[in-house]
């Protein structure tokens, strides 16, 4: 089925989804040199064009010495499906009934004006786009609707948490982002700023798959912008992350195999193959940079020219020399950062934390790197993780849930670890990721576990803003008896602190006073188990209750998440893209319930966690916090 984009239909496609805004601005394009920044921009829109499904895909193709993952299922088929099964084959694919798991029975949906209707036509998707504005109009003046907006959809993003779709943006193989996204756990569709953290205050990005998504989300990704024409012509060698991503181009590999099957003395022959890679042969810095490629905030600028052939990145190079990582510690042996900063100054924000620790997920790369395991030791990424022998969810190898993630270099500390941790052997304290990689990392509406291995400090809390391990685990202490337990223990300096700092529980200071992120990361350790075991779970109820109203949807999400584990509101109702007068109604009732439970929390602690000695919430005291909240407009790109 074609279809020829009206002027009309592309004004249409022109809001929430961008469109007029993806396919000009190509020179911008070209020339940008911004990591990670989508360099389209609003212009004028392009001529009609004729759509033909097939065309408005990637090709296939890519960059030569590729064979694709299908050569490799013949000698290695018990790699191929653990490979198969795992959520990296699934990062981008076709729109089809064994890879769209969202909702398209007749499903109808308005956003910014514009009402989105999904169906199913077989094995194919399609979306109906109506202005609403133009349809009141007609109908006010009595004359017949206007015409709606037909179109196939082309991609589907993710398997696993949530599915982001695109749609063909009529200038070659341009797939641009839909503005709804589905969310598996949820079972339903949600508006796709609403997913991640955005500034409510700002439009949706204009997002294009051929220039974003593409670069980890695919193997062996061309984009091919063609500057004439101002349109793509993108290739992939498959989407998705199969097996050459980390083994490096398979071509030389399958033909040496098949001539050495031919030869008598193939099965007499030890010689290692030289033709392609084995990351677990390699040292852990080239075998980490491996993941690194696309596990990480990179460099690249015009030298690369990997719009036009893809990256020269292949494992076992050196991914400094094409594609360095982003360092914020590093500015002055980065020259080229220094533009980049000037161009986009916010740039770290998007994903750092003040002091220069990441804390988007996604990119644990960048926190493996500052982290003394890798430098001084030969901690890599190998060490936990395995493609092939693990459960597809964290790609955990077997035992790395336990001490022995850590114990497996740190010898000495196998006898006496308590000595160490201070914590009862079989609780969750003496779980050493759960100090030294505690969830500071942000994404997929939670919070995910730092890949910078490092050590609870509460100077270090005081500077940047990140939570530290003590008070993400117990939530009802303060910074001060965080801070004395550390000077105790481990020796460290004490700190000057506020007097709130001194009597307010930590997990309250950011949940009220935090930034986006901070409230994020707060929320989701309020529904954390080990969190509640060491805290108790009977006070954080009507704290959470005023997240609910907060300004961005995402923490409103992780908040209601959180209270729904608590005891009496597991089945509290609430929706968190409801209208602003709902999301206050439903604040309110989640406070009235709380105050109407038989059991109070223990007054000892009342104080600190802003109730009154009776047990009841200290109104005043929780008043006092709220307005200090850091509402600075934030994004984090994860």
């Amino acid at each position: 089925m074609k279809l020829s984009l009206t002027p009309q239909a592309r004004r249409m496609l022109g809001v929430g989804v961008a469109l007029l805004a993806a396919v000009v601005g190509l020179i911008a394009l070209f020339r940008s040199q911004s990591p990670d920044i989508n360099p389209l921009a609003n212009a004028p829109a392009p001529p009609p064009i004729q759509l033909d499904f097939p065309s408005t895909l990637p090709r296939s193709g890519g960059p030569t010495g590729y064979v694709s993952s299908a050569s490799c299922r013949e000698c290695h088929p018990k790699q191929h499906e653990s490979w198969h099964r795992s959520y990296h084959r699934t990062m981008t694919q076709v729109m089809t009934t064994n890879s769209v798991l969202a909702d398209f029975n007749n499903v109808g949906m308005e956003y910014m004006g514009e009402r989105f209707t999904m169906t199913r036509e077989g094995n194919e998707f399609w979306v109906q786009i109506d202005d609403l504005d133009e349809i009141e109009a007609a109908r006010a003046a009595n004359l017949p609707p206007p015409d709606s907006l037909h179109m196939r959809m082309g991609l589907v993003t993710g398997s696993h948490h949530m599915q982001v779709f695109w749609l063909p943006g009529g200038a070659g193989n341009m797939q641009f982002g839909f503005p709804f996204t589905w969310l598996i756990e949820d079972r339903r569709w949600v508006p796709r700023n609403d997913a991640f953290i955005r500034d409510p205050n700002v439009p949706p990005p204009k997002e294009v798959w051929n220039v974003t998504c593409i670069r980890c989300h695919a193997t062996g990704g061309q984009p091919r912008p063609d500057r004439e024409k101002e349109i793509f012509d993108t290739r992939a060698v498959e989407l998705g992350i199969s097996c050459e991503a980390c083994h490096g181009p398979a071509e030389q590999h399958v033909k040496h195999q098949r001539s050495l099957a031919e030869l008598a003395s193939a099965n007499t022959s030890n010689a290692p193959d030289r033709t392609i890679i084995q990351p677990k042969d390699l040292d852990h810095v080239r075998s980490s940079q491996v993941c690194g490629f696309c596990h990480s905030i990179k460099w690249f600028d015009q030298t690369e020219g990997w719009r036009e052939h893809g990256f020269r990145f292949r494992p076992g190079d050196d991914l400094e020399k094409t594609t360095p990582i982003v360092r914020p510690k590093q500015v002055e042996s980065q020259p080229w950062l220094k533009n980049v900063l000037s161009k986009n100054p916010n740039l770290f924000d998007e994903f750092f934390w003040s002091d220069g620790m990441i804390r988007v997920a996604g990119r644990e790369f960048n926190g493996l790197l500052e982290s003394a395991c890798h430098q001084r030791g030969k901690l890599s990424c190998l060490s936990c993780h395995s493609m092939h022998q693990s459960d597809p969810n964290d790609q955990l190898k077997r035992g790395m849930d336990s001490n022995q993630a850590c114990l497996q270099c740190h010898t000495k500390m196998q006898d006496d670890l308590t000595a160490h941790t201070h914590h009862r052997a079989e609780s969750s304290g003496s779980l050493c990721y759960n100090c030294h990689m505690p969830h500071t990392s942000y994404a997929l509406l939670k919070a995910i576990r730092s890949h910078q291995i490092d050590s609870p400090n509460v100077r270090t809390t005081l500077e940047t803003g990140r939570p530290n391990a003590c008070n993400q685990c117990h939530l009802d202490q303060t910074l001060e008896w965080t801070a004395r337990q550390l000077t105790e223990w481990y020796g460290q300096p004490k700190v000057e602190l506020s007097e709130e700092q001194q009597t307010v529980a930590a997990s309250l200071w950011w949940l009220f006073t935090g930034d986006a992120g901070q409230r994020a990361l707060a929320a989701w350790s309020m529904g954390w188990a080990p969190a509640k075991a060491a805290s108790g779970q009977d006070w954080q109820a009507p704290h959470l209750a005023r997240l609910l109203d907060d300004p961005y949807s995402a923490v409103r999400y992780i908040a209601q998440r959180s209270l729904r584990t608590l005891p009496g509101f597991e089945g509290f109702e609430y929706d968190f893209i409801a209208s602003p007068e709902d999301r206050k109604a439903a604040g309110t009732r989640a406070l009235e319930a709380w105050n109407k439970r038989s059991q109070k929390p223990e007054a000892t602690a009342a104080s600190r966690i802003l109730l009154q000695a009776d047990g009841t919430l200290n109104v005043e005291a929780a008043n006092k916090l709220h307005p200090k909240r850091n509402d600075r407009p934030i994004r984090l790109r994860e």
